[in-house]
Protein backbone atom coordinates (compact mmCIF):
# COMPACT_ATOMS: atom_id res chain seq x y z
CA UNK A 1 0.00 0.00 0.00
CA UNK A 2 1.58 3.35 -0.77
CA UNK A 3 -0.03 6.60 0.34
CA UNK A 4 0.48 10.70 -0.41
CA UNK A 5 0.56 12.40 2.50
CA UNK A 6 1.34 15.77 3.64
CA UNK A 7 3.54 16.64 6.61
CA UNK A 8 3.85 20.42 7.10
CA UNK A 9 5.49 21.84 4.04
CA UNK A 10 6.59 18.35 2.56
CA UNK A 11 4.68 15.71 0.41
CA UNK A 12 5.84 12.21 1.01
CA UNK A 13 5.09 8.68 -0.24
CA UNK A 14 5.01 6.27 2.37
CA UNK A 15 4.83 2.77 1.09
CA UNK A 16 4.23 0.10 3.63
CA UNK A 17 6.58 -3.35 3.29
CA UNK A 18 8.56 -5.75 5.41
CA UNK A 19 11.15 -4.02 7.39
CA UNK A 20 14.60 -5.85 6.12
CA UNK A 21 12.76 -4.56 2.18
CA UNK A 22 12.10 -1.34 3.49
CA UNK A 23 15.98 -0.66 4.77
CA UNK A 24 17.33 -2.44 2.00
CA UNK A 25 14.93 -0.39 -0.92
CA UNK A 26 16.21 2.98 1.11
CA UNK A 27 19.94 1.86 0.93
CA UNK A 28 19.28 1.46 -2.68
CA UNK A 29 17.42 3.93 -3.39
CA UNK A 30 20.36 6.21 -2.01
CA UNK A 31 23.08 4.28 -3.74
CA UNK A 32 21.23 5.73 -7.50
CA UNK A 33 20.87 9.66 -6.26
CA UNK A 34 24.41 9.34 -5.42
CA UNK A 35 25.05 7.68 -9.21
CA UNK A 36 22.79 10.94 -10.07
CA UNK A 37 20.02 8.55 -11.70
CA UNK A 38 16.66 9.82 -12.12
CA UNK A 39 15.17 8.30 -8.70
CA UNK A 40 12.62 9.17 -6.16
CA UNK A 41 14.53 10.81 -3.04
CA UNK A 42 14.28 8.21 -0.06
CA UNK A 43 14.11 10.48 3.05
CA UNK A 44 13.61 7.72 6.16
CA UNK A 45 12.33 4.39 7.24
CA UNK A 46 9.67 3.97 9.76
CA UNK A 47 9.74 0.86 12.32
CA UNK A 48 7.62 0.00 15.41
CA UNK A 49 4.30 1.29 13.56
CA UNK A 50 1.13 0.29 15.34
CA UNK A 51 -2.64 1.02 14.73
CA UNK A 52 -5.23 2.47 17.29
CA UNK A 53 -5.91 -0.82 18.89
CA UNK A 54 -1.95 -1.39 19.52
CA UNK A 55 -1.84 -3.91 17.04
CA UNK A 56 1.33 -3.92 14.61
CA UNK A 57 1.88 -2.46 11.41
CA UNK A 58 4.18 -3.03 8.65
CA UNK A 59 7.46 -1.10 8.31
CA UNK A 60 6.83 1.97 6.34
CA UNK A 61 9.47 3.60 3.44
CA UNK A 62 9.57 7.54 3.20
CA UNK A 63 10.08 9.40 -0.42
CA UNK A 64 9.56 12.27 -1.27
CA UNK A 65 6.72 13.29 -3.87
CA UNK A 66 8.18 13.97 -7.26
CA UNK A 67 6.46 17.41 -8.29
CA UNK A 68 4.26 17.47 -11.51
CA UNK A 69 5.00 13.63 -11.83
CA UNK A 70 2.04 10.93 -12.52
CA UNK A 71 2.06 7.04 -13.06
CA UNK A 72 1.31 6.13 -16.22
CA UNK A 73 -2.35 5.26 -15.42
CA UNK A 74 -2.88 8.87 -14.45
CA UNK A 75 -1.75 10.42 -17.77
CA UNK A 76 -4.30 8.24 -19.43
CA UNK A 77 -7.10 9.76 -17.45
CA UNK A 78 -5.80 12.85 -17.80
CA UNK A 79 -6.22 12.32 -21.50
CA UNK A 80 -3.09 10.81 -23.00
CA UNK A 81 -3.94 9.45 -26.43
CA UNK A 82 -2.78 5.80 -28.08
CA UNK A 83 -0.51 8.20 -30.50
CA UNK A 84 1.43 9.25 -27.07
CA UNK A 85 2.50 5.68 -26.48
CA UNK A 86 5.60 5.65 -28.32
CA UNK A 87 6.98 9.24 -26.03
CA UNK A 88 6.09 7.35 -23.12
CA UNK A 89 8.22 4.00 -24.03
CA UNK A 90 11.18 6.17 -25.20
CA UNK A 91 10.81 7.92 -21.33
CA UNK A 92 10.92 4.41 -20.03
CA UNK A 93 13.74 3.41 -22.82
CA UNK A 94 15.96 5.97 -21.57
CA UNK A 95 15.78 5.29 -17.70
CA UNK A 96 16.27 1.29 -18.41
CA UNK A 97 19.23 2.25 -20.48
CA UNK A 98 20.64 4.97 -18.05
CA UNK A 99 20.22 2.41 -15.37
CA UNK A 100 21.92 -0.41 -17.33
CA UNK A 101 25.41 1.89 -18.11
CA UNK A 102 25.45 2.21 -14.32
CA UNK A 103 25.60 -1.49 -13.63
CA UNK A 104 21.93 -1.35 -12.19
CA UNK A 105 20.09 -4.59 -12.45
CA UNK A 106 16.15 -3.63 -12.27
CA UNK A 107 14.72 -7.14 -11.81
CA UNK A 108 10.90 -5.60 -12.33
CA UNK A 109 10.95 -3.15 -14.82
CA UNK A 110 6.86 -1.62 -15.36
CA UNK A 111 5.34 0.90 -16.21
CA UNK A 112 3.56 0.77 -12.78
CA UNK A 113 7.46 1.00 -11.25
CA UNK A 114 7.98 4.73 -12.70
CA UNK A 115 6.66 8.26 -12.47
CA UNK A 116 6.56 9.97 -15.25
CA UNK A 117 7.38 13.97 -15.78
CA UNK A 118 6.02 16.43 -18.90
CA UNK A 119 9.10 17.36 -20.92
CA UNK A 120 9.06 19.59 -23.81
CA UNK A 121 5.94 17.63 -25.74
CA UNK A 122 7.72 14.04 -24.30
CA UNK A 123 8.05 12.80 -20.74
CA UNK A 124 11.24 12.23 -18.63
CA UNK A 125 10.83 8.64 -16.33
CA UNK A 126 12.10 8.52 -13.08
CA UNK A 127 12.17 5.02 -10.99
CA UNK A 128 10.14 4.75 -8.00
CA UNK A 129 10.53 0.93 -7.05
CA UNK A 130 13.91 -0.10 -6.54
CA UNK A 131 12.93 -3.35 -4.48
CA UNK A 132 14.65 -5.89 -6.63
CA UNK A 133 17.16 -3.93 -8.26
CA UNK A 134 20.96 -4.71 -7.65
CA UNK A 135 24.14 -2.88 -8.35
CA UNK A 136 26.88 -5.27 -10.37
CA UNK A 137 30.35 -4.65 -10.41
CA UNK A 138 29.42 -4.92 -14.26
CA UNK A 139 26.09 -5.65 -15.92
CA UNK A 140 26.03 -8.89 -18.11
CA UNK A 141 24.05 -9.32 -21.46
CA UNK A 142 22.40 -11.88 -20.05
CA UNK A 143 20.84 -9.85 -17.15
CA UNK A 144 19.99 -6.56 -19.73
CA UNK A 145 18.11 -9.08 -21.65
CA UNK A 146 16.81 -10.61 -18.70
CA UNK A 147 15.42 -6.68 -18.05
CA UNK A 148 14.37 -6.07 -21.22
CA UNK A 149 12.18 -9.51 -21.18
CA UNK A 150 10.71 -8.57 -17.85
CA UNK A 151 9.72 -5.30 -19.44
CA UNK A 152 8.07 -6.57 -22.46
CA UNK A 153 6.05 -8.64 -20.36
CA UNK A 154 4.83 -6.12 -18.06
CA UNK A 155 4.20 -3.76 -20.23
CA UNK A 156 2.34 -6.17 -22.48
CA UNK A 157 -0.22 -6.78 -19.23
CA UNK A 158 -0.23 -3.23 -18.27
CA UNK A 159 -1.39 -2.25 -21.66
CA UNK A 160 -4.27 -5.21 -22.12
CA UNK A 161 -4.95 -3.58 -18.66
CA UNK A 162 -5.75 -0.45 -19.28
CA UNK A 163 -8.03 -1.49 -22.67
CA UNK A 164 -9.75 -4.15 -20.30
CA UNK A 165 -10.27 -0.62 -18.25
CA UNK A 166 -11.91 1.32 -20.81
CA UNK A 167 -8.74 3.73 -20.86
CA UNK A 168 -6.98 2.94 -24.28
CA UNK A 169 -8.14 2.65 -27.43
CA UNK A 170 -8.60 -1.08 -28.00
CA UNK A 171 -7.05 -1.00 -31.94
CA UNK A 172 -4.08 -0.58 -29.74
CA UNK A 173 -1.82 -3.95 -30.40
CA UNK A 174 -0.12 -4.12 -27.10
CA UNK A 175 2.57 -6.85 -28.75
CA UNK A 176 3.68 -4.31 -31.68
CA UNK A 177 4.04 -1.43 -28.51
CA UNK A 178 6.31 -4.69 -26.71
CA UNK A 179 7.97 -5.12 -29.62
CA UNK A 180 8.73 -1.24 -30.47
CA UNK A 181 9.76 -0.95 -27.00
CA UNK A 182 12.54 -3.73 -27.48
CA UNK A 183 13.93 -1.90 -30.62
CA UNK A 184 14.46 1.22 -29.10
CA UNK A 185 16.19 -0.20 -26.52
CA UNK A 186 18.43 -2.08 -28.87
CA UNK A 187 18.96 1.16 -30.77
CA UNK A 188 19.73 3.50 -28.12
CA UNK A 189 21.93 1.04 -26.32
CA UNK A 190 24.06 0.36 -29.82
CA UNK A 191 24.07 4.21 -30.49
CA UNK A 192 26.12 4.86 -26.60
CA UNK A 193 28.04 1.67 -26.59
CA UNK A 194 28.52 0.25 -29.90
CA UNK A 195 32.06 -0.27 -30.96
CA UNK A 196 32.96 2.05 -34.26
CA UNK A 197 36.06 1.49 -36.82
CA UNK A 198 37.19 3.86 -39.50
CA UNK A 199 40.53 4.89 -41.18
CA UNK A 200 42.87 7.37 -40.49
CA UNK A 201 41.76 9.60 -42.67
CA UNK A 202 38.48 9.53 -41.21
CA UNK A 203 38.96 11.37 -37.91
CA UNK A 204 36.33 13.30 -38.10
CA UNK A 205 33.76 10.52 -37.78
CA UNK A 206 35.13 10.60 -33.62
CA UNK A 207 33.59 14.29 -33.62
CA UNK A 208 30.30 13.15 -35.73
CA UNK A 209 29.97 10.24 -33.03
CA UNK A 210 29.98 12.74 -30.23
CA UNK A 211 27.83 14.61 -31.75
CA UNK A 212 25.00 12.10 -31.81
CA UNK A 213 25.35 11.34 -28.66
CA UNK A 214 25.10 14.89 -27.87
CA UNK A 215 21.87 15.39 -29.56
CA UNK A 216 20.23 12.51 -27.99
CA UNK A 217 21.08 13.83 -24.39
CA UNK A 218 24.16 12.26 -23.85
CA UNK A 219 28.20 13.36 -22.88
CA UNK A 220 30.76 10.99 -23.29
CA UNK A 221 33.25 11.46 -21.16
CA UNK A 222 35.65 8.72 -21.65
CA UNK A 223 36.65 7.31 -25.18
CA UNK A 224 38.51 4.06 -25.86
CA UNK A 225 40.34 4.73 -28.94
CA UNK A 226 42.58 1.73 -30.32
CA UNK A 227 44.73 2.28 -33.35
CA UNK A 228 46.07 -0.89 -34.94
CA UNK A 229 49.61 -1.75 -35.44
CA UNK A 230 50.12 0.07 -38.84
CA UNK A 231 48.27 2.91 -37.98
CA UNK A 232 45.93 2.60 -40.78
CA UNK A 233 42.50 2.58 -38.93
CA UNK A 234 41.26 3.12 -36.01
CA UNK A 235 38.31 1.89 -33.25
CA UNK A 236 36.50 4.06 -31.07
CA UNK A 237 33.95 2.83 -28.32
CA UNK A 238 32.84 5.43 -25.64
CA UNK A 239 33.87 3.96 -22.23
CA UNK A 240 31.44 6.40 -20.11
CA UNK A 241 28.42 7.93 -20.87
CA UNK A 242 26.51 10.33 -18.70
CA UNK A 243 23.10 11.83 -19.61
CA UNK A 244 21.82 15.60 -19.13
CA UNK A 245 24.14 17.13 -22.02
CA UNK A 246 21.29 19.50 -22.52
CA UNK A 247 20.18 20.20 -18.66
CA UNK A 248 24.07 20.84 -17.91
CA UNK A 249 24.53 23.59 -21.00
CA UNK A 250 21.45 25.48 -19.95
CA UNK A 251 22.29 25.30 -16.52
CA UNK A 252 25.65 26.35 -16.73
CA UNK A 253 24.39 29.45 -19.42
CA UNK A 254 21.20 30.37 -16.87
CA UNK A 255 20.83 28.89 -13.86
CA UNK A 256 17.50 26.79 -14.70
CA UNK A 257 17.49 23.10 -13.87
CA UNK A 258 15.15 21.62 -15.59
CA UNK A 259 14.76 18.07 -18.25
CA UNK A 260 16.84 17.38 -21.02
CA UNK A 261 13.84 17.78 -23.51
CA UNK A 262 13.02 21.16 -21.95
CA UNK A 263 16.43 22.20 -22.01
CA UNK A 264 17.52 21.45 -25.22
CA UNK A 265 13.70 23.45 -26.38
CA UNK A 266 15.25 26.39 -24.57
CA UNK A 267 18.54 26.40 -26.07
CA UNK A 268 17.03 26.53 -29.16
CA UNK A 269 14.86 29.52 -28.18
CA UNK A 270 18.16 31.10 -26.91
CA UNK A 271 19.75 30.48 -30.62
CA UNK A 272 16.66 31.79 -31.96
CA UNK A 273 16.56 34.99 -29.83
CA UNK A 274 20.61 35.59 -30.70
CA UNK A 275 19.49 35.80 -34.30
CA UNK A 276 16.30 37.78 -33.91
CA UNK A 277 18.78 40.28 -32.00
CA UNK A 278 21.77 40.27 -34.00
CA UNK A 279 23.73 39.06 -31.26
CA UNK A 280 26.05 36.71 -32.56
CA UNK A 281 28.75 38.95 -31.76
CA UNK A 282 28.17 38.78 -28.22
CA UNK A 283 29.34 36.62 -25.06
CA UNK A 284 26.80 33.26 -25.36
CA UNK A 285 26.27 33.65 -21.37
CA UNK A 286 25.59 37.11 -21.63
CA UNK A 287 23.00 36.85 -24.24
CA UNK A 288 21.35 34.14 -22.02
CA UNK A 289 21.34 36.06 -19.27
CA UNK A 290 19.53 38.46 -21.57
CA UNK A 291 17.21 36.32 -22.90
CA UNK A 292 16.35 34.92 -19.41
CA UNK A 293 15.52 38.48 -17.86
CA UNK A 294 13.73 40.05 -21.10
CA UNK A 295 11.89 36.94 -22.08
CA UNK A 296 11.96 33.86 -20.22
CA UNK A 297 10.98 35.01 -17.06
CA UNK A 298 8.95 37.48 -17.79
CA UNK A 299 6.64 35.08 -19.89
CA UNK A 300 6.60 32.75 -17.30
CA UNK A 301 5.36 35.47 -14.60
CA UNK A 302 1.96 35.68 -16.89
CA UNK A 303 1.16 31.96 -15.54
CA UNK A 304 -1.67 32.83 -13.37
CA UNK A 305 -0.82 31.67 -9.12
CA UNK A 306 -4.27 29.64 -9.50
CA UNK A 307 -2.77 27.64 -12.62
CA UNK A 308 0.43 27.11 -11.58
CA UNK A 309 -0.35 23.20 -10.77
CA UNK A 310 -0.95 22.16 -14.26
CA UNK A 311 2.51 22.84 -15.47
CA UNK A 312 6.19 23.29 -14.53
CA UNK A 313 7.44 26.73 -15.74
CA UNK A 314 9.85 25.19 -18.35
CA UNK A 315 7.00 22.93 -19.86
CA UNK A 316 4.77 26.15 -20.15
CA UNK A 317 7.37 27.67 -21.59
CA UNK A 318 7.31 24.99 -24.23
CA UNK A 319 3.75 24.83 -24.77
CA UNK A 320 3.91 28.45 -25.46
CA UNK A 321 5.91 27.77 -28.09
CA UNK A 322 4.31 25.11 -29.87
CA UNK A 323 1.57 27.26 -29.35
CA UNK A 324 2.89 30.10 -31.09
CA UNK A 325 3.94 28.37 -34.07
CA UNK A 326 0.16 27.25 -34.73
CA UNK A 327 -1.17 30.75 -33.78
CA UNK A 328 1.91 32.33 -36.52
CA UNK A 329 0.95 29.65 -39.31
CA UNK A 330 -2.91 30.59 -39.39
CA UNK A 331 -2.11 34.25 -39.08
CA UNK A 332 0.72 33.81 -42.00
CA UNK A 333 2.78 36.27 -40.20
CA UNK A 334 5.32 35.42 -36.99
CA UNK A 335 2.86 36.17 -33.95
CA UNK A 336 4.57 38.04 -31.14
CA UNK A 337 5.15 35.45 -28.02
CA UNK A 338 3.41 37.90 -25.54
CA UNK A 339 0.72 37.55 -27.53
CA UNK A 340 1.05 33.80 -27.78
CA UNK A 341 1.29 33.17 -23.92
CA UNK A 342 -1.39 35.62 -23.12
CA UNK A 343 -3.89 33.27 -25.62
CA UNK A 344 -2.71 30.00 -24.25
CA UNK A 345 -4.05 31.13 -20.98
CA UNK A 346 -6.98 32.11 -22.07
CA UNK A 347 -7.94 29.18 -24.34
CA UNK A 348 -5.60 26.22 -23.62
CA UNK A 349 -4.01 26.28 -20.06
CA UNK A 350 -7.76 26.38 -18.73
CA UNK A 351 -8.65 22.73 -20.28
CA UNK A 352 -5.63 21.42 -18.48
CA UNK A 353 -5.62 19.02 -16.07
CA UNK A 354 -3.83 19.77 -12.34
CA UNK A 355 -1.05 18.15 -12.70
CA UNK A 356 1.14 19.30 -9.61
CA UNK A 357 0.11 16.60 -7.17
CA UNK A 358 -2.07 13.34 -8.90
CA UNK A 359 -5.37 13.05 -6.70
CA UNK A 360 -4.76 9.05 -7.31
Amino acid sequence: MVRIVRARDQTLAVKETQEPIAFREYRMLRDLRRLDLPTVVPRGVVTGRVDASGEPLPAALLTEHLQFSLPYRSLFRHGLRAENLPELLDALVVLLVRLHLADFYWGDVSLSNVLFRRSAGGFAAYLVDAETGELKPTLSDRLREHDLTVAGENVFAELLDLQAGNELDPDVQALEIVDLLAERYDALWSELTAEEEFEQAEMWRIEQRIERLNDLGFDVDELDIVTDLDGDRIRIQPKVVEAGHHTRELQALTGLSVEDAQARRLLNDIAAYTAHQDLGREDRAVVANRWLLQVYEPLVAMLPDDQRGKLEPAEFFHEVLVHRWYLSERAGHEVDIFESAADYIRNVLPQRPDELMAPD
